[in-house]
């Protein structure tokens, strides 16, 4: 019986594996009525963010392993967003959109220990612009992880139901920040009730400084996905976060941002995405600016899609943003305001194949 046993154990990890390529491309003309000195429009957006000029926001090729009992992902990145998004990596590891290892751990499969260069477990945007409802990111998106290092443990108990716990580098870091010894913790919970609804709360406790000055950060993120009928969906977020003022205060500083997108397909070949959204950062946490009141902005967009292929989609999306203070820049001085008008065109392709 025992022998018997063991070889049915085996025959499962000698199964051949499933592999996938997966290829997309993403370029982009944005110009900023502002018409900013540089080429680089804000500091605080890490996609679409270059002025009056044809440029890849992100071109990606990605090798995925999948088996019953272990999968792998590696993909390799180039484009502006690789360039903004992991200017604090040194070389070649700007290059790296993703490399993960996972095994299963039971019989069942629902319990997986994943380690490497992870997605993010923060939010609902990613850096695949085709994923998204709207072509630029919101604020909240730009602003919190799209990657993290490290391990990940994922327990499936029922098909609804989804958690994660998470022990990382630091925030959206492959290498771990120098001087800093204390590695970070995250957690996620994702309950889809139906095929049409999605709710998810994760989030994040750690530091982004060395011991020496060492801040501790405590970040929350909730959001829900609706899609209310085929032709109309929704999703609604809020970003919460605090981090103490200096080492060992028990004085905080905060920040948060609500985000509303709403879609509608027009017909099989167009839709349209509306997206409302704030950000107050007063203190300058997340998005310094060295003015008085600090970043409050409030954003509205309304981007509109045409997709003849479902591989293929051309955007075009107009993007209104308003702050307190006079943060954006101009040919002379700042100002309060900053509207853009962004096009894209991004395809994707994938193979899969058995070893």
């Amino acid at each position: 019986m025992s022998f018997s046993l063991s070889a049915q154990v085996d025959s499962v990890w000698q199964q051949k594996p499933e592999i996938s390529i997966f290829g997309f491309t993403d370029v982009f003309y944005v110009y900023d009525l502002n018409e900013p000195q540089g080429r680089e429009r804000q500091p605080f957006l890490f996609n679409h963010n270059r002025h009056n000029e044809f440029n890849l926001n992100l071109g990606l090729v990605k090798l995925a392993l999948a088996h019953t009992k272990y999968r792998a992902n590696f993909a390799l990145q180039t484009g502006t967003y690789a360039n903004d998004n992991y200017a604090a990596e040194p070389g070649l590891l700007k290059n790296i959109f993703e490399a993960n290892i996972g095994i299963s751990l039971n019989k069942k499969n629902n319990l997986w220990l994943d380690a490497g260069v992870l997605p993010s477990h923060i939010g609902f945007e990613s850096a695949i612009s085709m994923d998204n409802m709207t072509l630029t990111r919101s604020l909240l998106a730009e602003n919190s992880p799209y990657f993290l290092t490290g391990a990940k443990l994922t327990f499936t108990p029922k098909q609804k139901w989804e958690f994660a716990g998470l022990m990382v580098n630091g925030w959206q870091r492959i290498q771990r920040l120098e001087g800093n010894s204390l590695p970070a913790f995250g957690t996620q919970v994702n309950f889809s009730p139906t095929e049409k609804t999605t709710l998810n709360w994760s989030t994040f406790i750690g530091t982004d400084d060395p011991d020496a000055i060492r801040r501790m950060r405590y970040f929350s993120n909730l959001y829900g996905q609706f899609q209310l009928t085929e032709k109309l969906g929704f999703v609604a977020g809020l970003d919460i976060g605090t981090q103490q003022r200096s080492k060992g205060s028990t004085a905080t500083d905060f920040w948060l941002s609500p985000v509303f997108i709403g879609q509608y397909a027009l017909n099989n070949t167009w839709k349209t995405a509306i997206r409302a959204e704030y950000y107050q950062d007063e203190t300058g946490i997340m998005i310094p600016t060295d003015t008085a009141n600090g970043f409050q902005t409030t954003g509205l967009s309304v981007t509109l899609d045409y997709s003849p292929a479902p591989n293929l989609v051309c955007r075009l999306e107009g993007r209104w943003l308003k702050s307190k203070d006079k943060i954006f820049e101009t040919k002379t001085d700042p100002t309060h305001h900053n509207l853009i008008i962004a096009a894209s065109m991004a395809i994707q392709f994938s193979e899969t194949f058995r070893k």
